[in-house]
This record gives structure tokens, C-alpha cells and sequence, in this order.
């Protein structure tokens, strides 16, 4: 069965964006607030498959809807500044629909009154840092807002220290500039640790949360039903359950279901079939990924976790480690930080990356 709805992978843009409606609002909301405010700059927490990049995404629409030039998301790289200019010149230009005179001439679309001056010569020669802060100036002086977004957030990254430290110096002109960074929990833990960095730590900070059941079900009827698949609601729930709340492994689910449909028609062995595929798709690409950005004890704390079962005490793990508490506790706290794990109770543990324990047990048999 051909799916046009699902699109299962990384940084691709599904068709529908599930259950982050008000979260986006919210965000909407606070990057339009006064300039300086905490509201226009934050980082978002997610682990591999949360649906960071789609809501990078998903919040540079709004935000151009709104008046803001966005620099859409940008990865952390050699050279990175200036591709967050050129980014936020090419919006202006979209804005002047084509009339900005990149030499000295004037904007006269969607506000953009008498002059975004992009000039070149003498102003290329000076720093991408300058050049960011002029453009910034012009568009705070049209009373409009310039909106920077950052994916895959990089620990110790001299591109993020550049950045940051350009930002704030706007921010202190009181410039209309927003700044949304998303990364994995450990690097953006690592980079709020960085004391060159600290002014970060004023940020807001969003994690994203596992996607309920009653939208995930919601999302599924309506796409099969669109497609023109049959799936009794039973069947149906048993996928939403299987997706444990990801935005990745819904993609999956719902794509393998679609193409494993017989003639239009989900059976128990066909949806058994899909989900099995969709496990296994997911082990390898975030189960697998996640591991190999640990170290060697990291993980001998997680497959002692994945073998006694969850939840499961901090001193059991030691133990089954052959480590004492306070050796465990380092490793609790990194895995935390690090996204991997979450606490289940006092002094208890258990996994925050859907299949980690399955993924963990079968590498070992």
C-alpha cells in the first residue's frame, strides 16, 4: 500500500506534527515577547527520534508568518555564522519578493519601509559576528525581529562559543533577535556547564515529553483511514501503545503498517509483522546510536540495569557491576543528565529510551 502520510526518517517533515500543538504556542508566544526577555531564548532537550528538528522546523513557519527573518536550522559546523547570515539574508529578500537592492537600495514588501541594506564590499571584510549584529540593528530598526535556530547542539563546539557570545552582546543593545537551540540532553548539559557559556543558563529550557497514547490513536485513525486502510481500533491501539510515546517509532509504525496491509487491510500478522520491523528500524538507528556515544562503564551500568530489570535500585546495579553505591551514583547522574535514564523512585532507576533494555539484552545473547 502506498503511504504519502508517514515519513520515517530522520529530518524529514511528516505530513501532520502530533501532540506539540501547545508547545509551540507557547514558544510562539514568548519569542514574540520584549526583547531581552528569557522567553526569546531557548533550548530544547530531546533524545535521537523526539522530533527536535521537526519542531525547529514547524516553529520557523510560525515565526516568519509573524514578521521574524529566520535563519532556519542550522547544524553546528565549521563556518556556521556565516551560513546563519546568509540564512537571514535570504529572508529578507524573500520579504522584499524579490525588489531588495542588495547594494544600498530599499525594501518596500510586508513592512520592510525604505532600507535593509545588505551591503557588500567593505562589509564582507568584517567578521560574520559584525555583519550578524549590523543586519540585527536594521531589522530591530524596521521594527522587526530576526529569529536564529540551532540543531544538533555541539558540547565545546568554538562555533556555539562565537554565537553565543555575539547573542548576548545583542541582546545587552536590546536588539529584536531570538535564539532556539536543540540538542540531546548530554551535550546541551555539557554546554550549560561550559563556564564561558553561562549566560545560557538563563535560558528557558523545554524537554520534550513522550507523546500521549489518546493523540498517537487519534493521529492513526485518521491517517488510515485517509489512506484508505482498515484496522480494527484493537489492532490500532496496540500500535499507538507500541510507539511508547516517540515521534520517530510513530512514523515507523505507521509506515510499516501501511505497507505490510493486505490488499487495504491490517490483520493481526501483518501488524505483528510491522511492528517487529519498526523495533528492530528503531534499535538500529536510536538504540544503537545512543550507545555508541557512550563509554565503555555507561553501558556496563545499562546492561546491568537491562538484566535485573526495571525498575531497578542504584545499589542492585552496583552490585551486578561489582562497584560501591557512591561508583554507581557517578554513572546514575551522567545517564540522567544524559537523557538515557530517568529516576523511578527513590534510589530506583529506569530506561528513558524506549526498547534500550530489549536492544541491550539481544546484543548479548
Amino acid at each position: 500500500m502506498y503511504d504519502e502520510v508517514f515519513s520515517p526518517s530522520f529530518g524529514n517533515r511528516p505530513s501532520f506534527l502530533v501532540g506539540r500543538s501547545q508547545l509551540l504556542s507557547q514558544l510562539e508566544q514568548g519569542l514574540q515577547s520584549r526583547p531581552g526577555s528569557r522567553e526569546r531564548t531557548v533550548v530544547v532537550l530531546g533524545q535521537r527520534g523526539s522530533g527536535k528538528t521537526v519542531l525547529l522546523w514547524e516553529l520557523a513557519d510560525r515565526m516568519r508568518k509573524q514578521g521574524f527573518a529566520v535563519a532556519s536550522p542550522t547544524i553546528v559546523a565549521d563556518g556556521m555564522l556565516e551560513r546563519i547570515l546568509e540564512k537571514l539574508e535570504d529572508d529578507c529578500q524573500l520579504y522584499a519578493g524579490g525588489k531588495l537592492h542588495l547594494a544600498g537600495g530599499s525594501v518596500g514588501a510586508l513592512g520592510f519601509s525604505a532600507g535593509i541594506q545588505l551591503e557588500r564590499g567593505a562589509a564582507a571584510a568584517k567578521s560574520p559576528q559584525q555583519r550578524l549584529v549590523q543586519l540585527c540593528r536594521q531589522l530591530t530598526a524596521k521594527d522587526r525581529g530576526a529569529l536564529i535556530l540551532i540543531d544538533e547542539l555541539q558540547a565545546s563546539s568554538p562555533e556555539i562559543r562565537h554565537l553565543i557570545g555575539t547573542y548576548q552582546e545583542m541582546v545587552g543593545e536590546g536588539l529584536n533577535v531570538s535564539l532556539v537551540m536543540a540538542g540531546l540532553p548530554g551535550a546541551v548539559s555539557t554546554t550549560l556547564n561550559d563556564k564561558v557559556l553561562t549566560f545560557l543558563n538563563r535560558a528557558r529550557k523545554v524537554s520534550l515529553p513522550p507523546l500521549e497514547q489518546g493523540e498517537v490513536d487519534a493521529f492513526f485513525k485518521r491517517s488510515f483511514d485517509s489512506l484508505g486502510i482498515a484496522i480494527e481500533s484493537g489492532l490500532r491501539r496496540s500500535a499507538s501503545a507500541y510507539t511508547a510515546g516517540s515521534p520517530y517509532l510513530l512514523q515507523l509504525v505507521g509506515h510499516y503498517t501501511c505497507l505490510y496491509a493486505e490488499d487495504g487491510k491490517v490483520s493481526e500478522e501483518s501488524l505483528a509483522e510491522a511492528l517487529r520491523t519498526s523495533g528492530d528500524d528503531f534499535q538500529s538507528d536510536v538504540c544503537a546510536t545512543t550507545l555508541a556515544a557512550l563509554s565503555e562503564r555507561d553501558v556496563d551500568f545499562l546492561e546491568a540495569m537491562a538484566e535485573l530489570g526495571e525498575p531497578t535500585s542504584v545499589t542492585a546495579v552496583a552490585e551486578a557491576m561489582g562497584a560501591t553505591a557512591d561508583y554507581a551514583q557517578k554513572y546514575r547522574r551522567r545517564l540522567i543528565d544524559g537523557g538515557v535514564i530517568k529516576s523511578a523512585g527513590r534510589g530506583k532507576v529506569a530506561f528513558d529510551v524506549p526498547f534500550l533494555a530489549e536492544h541491550l539484552r539481544r546484543r548479548n545473547e
